[in-house]
Formats: C-alpha cells, structure tokens, sequence
C-alpha cells in the first residue's frame, strides 16, 4: 500500500509540474502513465484479493 501511495504521489507531482512549467509536457505525460499504472494496480490488486476470500 505504501507504494502505491509513493507512486500516486510522484504521479501527481509530475501532473502538476509538467502542466505549469512551459515545454515540461513529458512530465505531464509521465505523470498520467504513472497515474493510469497506480490505479491498474490497485484493481488488479483488489480483484485478488476478493478471488481468495473463501464463500460460506
């Protein structure tokens, strides 16, 4: 949990720098792949974890 956390940090930092700072759009497209990757993370993580769960 922690790294997603550091990650969707980091992913909203590089959104943030690359939409302010002129000829930074690398940045803000960096920022979204990271952001795209977090959140796939945590459903595929989520998906996983209600698949192990048993049924009573």
């Amino acid at each position: 949990m922690v790294s997603f956390l550091v990650v969707l940090c980091s992913a909203v930092a590089l959104i943030i720098i690359g939409a302010v700072v002129d000829g930074m759009l690398y940045l803000l497209s960096t920022g979204v792949l990271l952001l795209v990757v977090a959140v796939l993370y945590l459903l595929v993580r989520s998906v996983l974890r209600s698949r192990r769960r048993p049924v009573h």
